[in-house]
């Protein structure tokens, strides 16, 4: 299922926290003793870490990922985490394309139904905040980083290979060169003569 369970326990202080990631530079690993040189020192705040493998910014050990390293380039952050999030929440937008302009309530009820009820009501009620305090940061009229296949230049679509007949000018133009590879497994013998014998048969049937 493309839904992540991760979520924050408050978003207060999300967009502070995007912020903090942009203006500084990356991590070799996210830790908690990075959260805390951000100034994001509470208990709540290690939940980011959670938000952003799920976003896939980094990998489950904490080291940043290529999308981590995009997000840093100010004039497309807005647009790579609008691509985190269709991808993290895909299921979602399966249901809404437009999942990012629904209300709270409307992201709670579709959640509930995703998750088969197997969610709480304060658990989806923190999901549903977090996806929609996300959604408010990114930007989604940009396009999307990888665009459909549908919009994608023809210049993209591989072309049927040309096939020449055998009487093709353009073939009959072309000089034809025969190569043969033949290979030879020799017995165990220690005879020169052995050797010698085959050898001499190959020089006659190849001559």
């Amino acid at each position: 299922m493309a839904l992540p369970s991760a979520y924050l326990a408050t978003t207060k202080n999300l967009e502070s926290f995007l912020n903090a990631l942009r203006s500084a530079k990356a991590p070799e690993r996210f830790t908690n003793k990075f959260l805390t040189q951000l100034d994001f020192n509470s208990s709540n705040d290690r939940l980011y870490i959670g938000v952003l493998k799920a976003l896939g910014f980094i990998d489950e050990s904490g080291t940043p990922r290529e999308r981590y390293y995009q997000f840093l380039d100010q004039t497309q952050s807005g647009r790579i985490l609008a691509d985190a999030l269709r991808e993290a929440y895909e299921d979602l937008f399966a249901v809404n394309t437009k999942a990012h302009q629904m209300t709270v309530e409307e992201i709670k009820n579709k959640l509930k139904t995703l998750t088969l009820g197997q969610k709480s009501e304060n658990v989806v009620s923190l999901m549903a905040n977090t996806f929609k305090a996300l959604a408010d940061q990114a930007d989604w009229n940009a396009p999307a980083v990888t665009p459909p296949a549908a919009q994608r230049n023809d210049a993209d679509t591989p072309k049927e290979p040309v096939r020449l007949s055998p009487q093709s000018p353009e073939l009959a133009k072309e000089k034809i060169e025969l190569h043969y590879n033949i290979q030879i497994h020799l017995p165990e013998s220690r005879d020169p003569a052995v050797f010698d014998a085959i050898f001499q048969a190959l020089r006659r049937h190849l001559a």
